[in-house]
């Protein structure tokens, strides 16, 4: 994997904090929001830098949270008004449109201006 910037983790965690309560996001959404090569990218920011970020509104593309925090996460979901079906949220209903947000703002540099 590619050193991460912290451009890209903070991009990142915008991404995330931007899903409002009773929608979803799945890994690959955000990787395309944030412009990342890969899913994985996400899934190792969030795991390293997440914790103050509502978390539980991140999935894997089958709509099913990871085994080790699937009750957890599927509970706080639940009382956000998203539903689930077997271990499973219905993503094709909730899953939150990045589209509608503005692009990130370029990155700055302060080579001798």
């Amino acid at each position: 994997m590619a050193p991460i910037t912290e451009a890209q983790v903070e991009r990142v965690r915008a991404l995330v904090a931007s899903i409002p309560p009773g929608f979803v996001a799945t890994y690959g959404d955000i990787a395309a929001a944030a412009d990342l090569s890969s899913p994985r990218i996400v899934g190792w920011i969030m795991r390293t830098d997440s914790a103050d970020l509502p978390w539980h509104r991140v999935l894997g593309a089958s709509g099913r949270p990871a085994p080790h925090l699937a009750s957890r996460q599927l509970e706080t979901l639940r009382s956000e008004g998203v539903p689930n079906h077997d271990g499973r949220v219905p993503l094709s209903s909730i899953r939150f449109d990045f589209g509608a947000l503005p692009p990130p703002p370029p990155p700055t540099t302060n080579l001798g201006e």
